[in-house]
């Protein structure tokens, strides 16, 4: 008798149908795993046989066999422990292998047969919903489970209450969907004092979904208006705050079921290797960027990340998306996000002060700020210089303008870009491209020579002076002007980094 139960595999944020398959043959007695297991899953035939002892039962003497169809598919994480103990408790008998056919199981068990959580449980929800399945699932994530929508969720504690409800002598309550996640307050702008011209970049970036960087001195408040970004972002509409979800679960970062309302923010710190950026390892797991999908990615520190790690974010800022190739598997994750970045202009970081500049200035800044490569910088829109603030600046009382009012003027700037493209794709301004954004962002007359001029002037890429149209598009919502003028180019322009002269 060959007993099935139904499981998932997770490739990136899809969810892959695989079937549990146990035999029971006669011989000498053994528990194989096979079906491309790796080392976790090959470990659960000791969490599986200690499970099943502590509620009383034992292996039977037999050759047990258990199948990870398809067997051409990677299969890795401890979610495979609640399927294969499923799988051999139907095999004997012990549970019927009818009703367990209803259902997509996920699950680690602890060896006293507890089933405890694991990373995914969204994903396999919303697969189970897609078969027209149920979900098996610990109890801990039922909440997890339930935002999968119109899917029956047995979220089990233990074997022992998993069997009973699949007896029928007591029954598991159904979960209820989690809480969302609070918008909890963050550090606001009235705290910077000064810096108007990096509050306006700062403005800006946010209403367009645009890539923002600050240079400056340390102490200049650099890292704390980076932490005001999240404060002036409108909260995640539904289908984003599943996305962002789906990706938090996957990572096991979706603590308590609770959906996530506010766009993420994510630091790592400059010595963040190239997985852990990006994604990948030995097991592929979603990197620093796609844990910020929708959200900001603050880099402080710029030039101190090393070169290769930050090169391989140019193709996911550009697309949207990275994908992780190994030998045997191709994942891709959402990318989505808002570069914020800040660095010093040297290394010691007080170039523009003579009595602090070290000896090497300004050769020193050169050095430094060569360590970023030109292709990155390319793909950065908004570059701002963050002056020192005075001891005078820091005694003025706190601005009268705050987050809260910035972000009413954010909102009304995302919502006009909401109206113009819906139907065609892309959700903000720097998502504009090809005949969109040059239908949606022509200058008139005036700008348009300013435009050109300025772009041989400062020898504009064609990446660059896209991405200008695209920041002078949103100056001109914020103003709420139906075209792009003069005046919004000018504005824009003053932003871009120009590239040096040899």
């Amino acid at each position: 008798m060959v007993a099935i139960v139904s499981t998932v595999a997770y490739l990136g944020l899809e969810a892959r149908a695989v079937e549990v398959q146990v035999q029971l043959a006669a011989g000498m007695p053994a528990f194989v795993i096979v079906g491309l297991p790796d080392k976790a899953v090959a470990e659960s035939r000791e969490r599986v046989r200690a499970a099943l002892a502590s509620i009383g039962l034992a292996l039977p003497p037999k050759r047990i066999t258990v199948n990870l169809s398809p067997a051409d598919l990677p299969k890795e994480g401890s979610h495979f422990d609640l399927p294969i103990a499923l799988g051999l408790l139907a095999a004997i008998g012990a549970t019927d292998a009818e009703s367990l056919s209803h259902y997509v199981a996920v699950g680690e068990l602890s060896l006293d047969g507890r089933i405890a959580a694991s990373p995914g449980v969204l994903l396999a929800a919303l697969h189970a919903s897609s078969e027209g399945k149920g979900l098996i699932c610990p109890a801990g994530q039922g909440a997890e489970a339930a935002w999968a929508g119109d899917v029956e969720v047995l979220a089990a504690p233990d074997l022992l209450a998993l069997l009973a409800h699949l007896k029928g002598t007591t029954l598991l309550a159904a979960p209820q969907p989690g809480e969302a996640e609070p918008l909890t307050g963050g550090p606001d702008l009235k705290q910077v004092k000064g810096q108007e011209t990096a509050k306006r970049a700062l403005e800006i970036a946010a209403a367009g979904g645009h890539n923002l960087l600050m240079s400056g001195p340390p102490g200049a408040g650099k890292s704390l208006l980076a932490a005001c970004m999240p404060g002036i972002l409108p909260p995640l509409e539904p289908a984003e705050a599943l996305e962002v979800s789906m990706v938090a679960s996957v990572a096991g970062e979706l603590n308590g079921g609770r959906m996530v309302r506010r766009r993420p923010f994510r630091s790592p710190h400059h010595s963040a290797s190239m997985p852990a950026l990006v994604g990948g390892g030995l097991k592929v797991r979603p990197g620093e960027i796609s844990l910020a999908h929708l959200g900001v990615l603050f880099l402080d520190e710029l030039p101190e990340f090393q070169r290769a790690v930050l090169d391989s974010l140019r193709q996911p800022l550009e697309t949207g998306n990275v994908s992780v190739a190994r030998a045997n598997t191709h994942v891709t994750f959402p990318a989505r996000v808002q570069l914020i970045a800040a660095m010093n202009p040297c290394r010691c970081g007080h170039l523009s002060d003579p009595a602090l500049a070290c000896s090497r200035a300004p050769r020193c800044a050169a050095d430094y700020q060569a360590k970023v490569s030109g292709p990155l910088i390319d793909r950065i829109d908004l570059h701002v210089d963050v002056q020192g603030v005075s001891a005078a600046d820091l005694t003025l009382p706190p601005p009268a303008e705050g987050s809260e009012e910035v972000a009413k003027r954010v909102a009304q700037a995302r919502d006009v870009q909401s109206i113009r493209y819906n139907g065609h794709g892309p959700r903000t301004n720097a998502e504009a491209d090809g005949e969109l954004l040059d239908s949606v962002a022509t200058p008139d007359e005036p700008g348009r020579k300013l435009l050109a001029d300025a772009a041989a002037a400062m020898r504009l890429s064609a990446r660059g002076f896209h991405r200008v149209l695209r920041v002078a598009r949103t100056i001109a919502d914020l103003a709420g002007a139906e075209q792009v003028g003069r005046i919004h180019v000018a504005e824009a322009l003053s932003y871009r980094h120009q590239a040096p002269r040899n």
